[in-house]
Formats: C-alpha cells, structure tokens, sequence
C-alpha cells in the first residue's frame, strides 16, 4: 500500500514537472495552458467549447495551442489556412484519435479494419444506387409512421407535442427500419439510443459520475442485445444494408463480438443527425413566418406541377429543384452543425498559413478546426451570423448563393457541417435528402404550429459541441393535425 502511494506521488510529480516545464518555443502558436495543472482548459472546454474557443480567438487570434486534461491542442480557425490540416496525411493522422473514442464510447475496437476499404463500402451503399436504394426506403418507413402514428389525429383534433421528440422519433425509427430493417424492436431500440445519447459527450470525455456511468453501461449493453437480436432473427434480406456491413466486418476479420458493438457505432452514426436537424429547421420555419410561407410557396409550386398526381409527392424532390428549401437547410446546418475536425501530430510540421506566417507543431500535441466558430460564424464572412436569415444562400434571381468572401478573397469553405477532404461524411447526401423528405412530408400531411405565438427556439446544450448537430436545452412545443385532403399547401 505505501509503495503504490509513492508510486502515484511520482507520477503525479512527474505530471505536474512536465506540464510546469512546456513552454512555447519560437515558430510555435500562442501558448496557454490555463491555472490546473494537466488538467488545464479541460473543465470550460467541456462545457461550452463554442464560449472557450471564441474567448480565445479573442485572446490569441485565429491559431494557438491549450492544454486540455494533459493534451496540448492547437486549435486553427482561419478557414484560408484549412487545407495545410485538412490535405495533410503524412505529418497528420486521423486514425488514432477515433480510435481512441471508439474504444471508450463504444467500447469498440477494430484495428483489422483498414479506413481506405470502409470508406469505399461506405460510398457503395451512400452514393450513387445505394444512395437511391436507401432513400426510396426511408421515404416509405418516413410516411408509413407518419400515417400509422397519426391515424387518430384528423383535421378536426389537434395534438400536442415537443417538436424536437416528434422529430427525433420519427427520423431515428424511419431510420433504423431501413438500414437494419428489424420491425418489432424499433421503439425499444429508440428508447434505450436516447439515453445512451444524452450521456455520450460525458462517455467521451470521461467525466460521468457512477450514477451516469452504470445507466450508460446498461444502455449500450442493452442496444448490443436488441442489435444482435434483430441480426440473429435472419429477418434481413440478403443484399441489405446491413447483411452487407457484416459481409464487409467479416472480410476485415473482425469477430462477432465486435461486429455487435460496430452496429451500435454504425447505429449512432447514421441516425444521432437527423432528426436534431430536422428540429432546428422547422423550428427555425415556424418562428420565422416569412421563411415558412417562402418554403410553403415552394412546395405548393412542386405540387401544383404535378397535377396527375403522377409522382408520390417526395419523388417531387428528386425530380425538381427546391433552392429556398436548399437554402433553409444550408443555413440551419450553419448554425448549428457544429463539428471538431481533428488530427494527431505524428511527426513535428511546419503549417504554413495562408497570410505567410508559419508555425511550429510539436509531434505528439493534436490540431483541431472547429468550423462551426470559424467561417460558420464569423462575421467577415456571413453578415449578422447569429442570426437566421431563409434565404442567406440565395441569389437574387434564386439560384444558389456559393460566394463568399473574407479579406476580399473568395473562400473554398464558407461552412463545414459535413467535414472536409478525405474523411467528410460518406453519408451526406442522403442525410440532406432524409432531412428533405422529412420536412416536405410534414408540411404537406399536417397543420403544424407553435401552441404559442410568440414562443421562440430553445437554446443549444452547450456540451454538445464537438460532436455533430447541436441539441437543444429544452423543447419547443408544437400543435398538430392531419391535413384534410393529404398535400394541400
């Protein structure tokens, strides 16, 4: 016992000397490494990554390092500069940091898994034929529920709700029935992924206190038994989805164990963003009348083209363009995509910034652009960022808006919620198209208001930064019912 105490003093001494001993060397970015020893920024960082980062940015400019619970993070916020991170795979890697989060949100390891070999299986299955193969389904599962949850909701009843429950759970079972196509157990699956997920930011950055830990425990083991379950029935069909992801696990070598918990990854993966998304955009259409009836209008015009009804109305999608709805949605993901694009320094660089100056990164420390901050809500580039405007992404004449600018030079990224360069998201567009759909097919089947006039938008959890789309802290509550006919605009 007295000799394991000795031991944990060294190494605490040993801690505390080699954080009191870094100090910025020349060439390096601004240093700050807060007042806690190895602890550092960890605690504001965790909290509200947004404030911390713009406090910074405030006191700094656009790159410096921090140390965050024994890690020194330099944090690049100037989206001219983006490509000396983002295109670098000899000085930068990817790999180790998700690895590391695999392995303690999901307890998850695969290091047989090559990530050139998953992104080709990703892209077979979201571009192209898989793409449209997966959003023919979701389209059927998206109206089936709507309908079947509904059924007793018509245009005389009214229902009341949280939108942002109404949404989740539509999207994430519409979901779940197309890519692991598992019908009974869709609402218990929905249940225990909505407690897994409002504990995951705490799993990744190890702060649950056991109260948290043990329901977080039981939750991810109970999505791998209902996983397995529907895995273990044969009712896939050969082809699928996900017959194909554990054909691919298989190739890979990965055992049967782990190709469980990759359904739970693969699970939080495909379904954590779409309906958060689906959330900020109606929220934003109703409690902005003038986007509502511009977007209203827009689809009204898609029906009324379609006077014989010869397409089921969200095949209108696919068939005619929608640039206000485009637009609505590339400014909600603006405010409130809010990723970390991270990269681990595994030999020393030297970044060259897009002003001239150069700095030094130190083997061993991370580098992370937080978009979200910087171009999405930087005043340079998009005028009154905290505010949303419908049509930010539109032209006069209505066609897509794709300039911007910052010290009078045009930007290749104005706005980042997907990622960038070889890792962005493999399932953007059908993400964009299920978000779509979800909204079109909300607006032509249902009346839909804010109980209260004058109710605004929750704001963000702040803990979520980091980690995809924003959640909000609260609810905004909605009433419903069924149009009478189905698609009157």
């Amino acid at each position: 016992m007295l000799w394991t105490l000795v031991l944990l003093l060294i190494g605490l001494f040993i801690i505390v000397l080699l954080y009191s001993t870094r100090t910025r060397q020349k060439n390096e970015p601004p240093l700050d490494k807060g007042s806690i020893p190895w602890l550092g920024h960890a605690l504001e960082f965790g909290k509200d990554a947004a404030k911390f980062l713009a406090r910074m940015k405030e006191k700094h400019g656009d790159i410096f390092t921090v140390c965050v619970a024994g890690h020194y993070v330099t944090v690049l916020l100037d989206p001219k500069s983006f490509d000396a991170v983002i295109n670098d795979t000899e000085f930068l890697d990817f790999t180790r940091n998700r690895n590391q989060l695999l392995k303690r949100i999901f307890s998850l390891q695969l290091p047989s898994v090559k990530p050139a070999a998953e992104r080709t299986w990703m892209k077979r299955h979201f571009q192209g034929h898989g793409l449209s193969k997966l959003s023919s389904s979701m389209n059927i599962h998206l109206q089936s529920l709507l309908l079947s949850d509904h059924r007793d909701c018509g245009p005389s009843k009214w229902r009341q709700e949280g939108l942002f429950s109404l949404c989740y759970s539509l999207l994430f079972r519409a979901g779940y029935l197309t890519l692991f196509e598992s019908t009974d157990n869709a609402a218990a699956v929905y249940k225990e992924f909505r407690k897994f997920d409002n504990l995951l930011t705490k799993v990744a950055r190890s702060s649950l206190n056991r109260g948290e830990s043990k329901t977080a425990n039981s939750s991810r083991e109970r999505l791998w038994e209902l996983l397995s379950q529907g895995r273990l029935s044969g009712r896939s069909e050969t082809g699928s989805w996900q017959q194909s992801y554990h054909h691919f696990l298989q190739e890979q070598g990965v055992d049967a164990e782990m190709q469980t918990r990759a359904l739970l990854l693969q699970l939080w993966t495909t379904q954590c963003n779409a309906g958060p998304a689906a959330f900020w955009l109606l929220g934003f259409l109703l409690t902005h009348p003038e986007a509502m009836e511009a977007v209203r209008s827009e689809v009204g015009h898609l029906i009324s083209q379609d006077t014989h009804r010869q397409h089921p109305p969200t095949d209108l999608l696919e068939a005619h363009s929608t640039p206000v709805l485009d637009s609505v949605l590339s400014e909600t993901l603006r405010l409130t995509a809010a990723v970390m694009i991270s990269r681990e320094v595994v030999q020393d660089k030297t970044l060259h910034m897009a002003n001239g100056q150069e700095y030094h990164l130190r083997q061993g420390d991370r580098v992370c652009l937080f978009p979200f901050l910087s171009p999405q809500m930087d005043p340079e580039i998009h005028q009154d960022p905290q505010l949303f405007k419908y049509d930010r992404f539109l032209n006069e004449d209505i066609t897509v808006k794709d300039k911007f600018y910052k010290d009078e030079k045009i930007l290749k990224y104005y706005t980042l919620p997907w990622g960038a360069g070889g890792n962005i998201c493999s399932g953007k567009d059908f993400a964009v198209q299920t978000v779509k759909q979800f909204v079109f097919l909300l607006l032509t089947h249902l009346d839909i208001e804010t109980c209260d006039p004058d109710d605004k938008l929750p704001p963000v959890n702040p803990s979520r930064y980091g980690f995809g789309m924003l959640q909000p802290d609260g609810d905004l509550q909605v009433r419903y019912r069924l149009k009478e006919p189905l698609y009157e605009i």
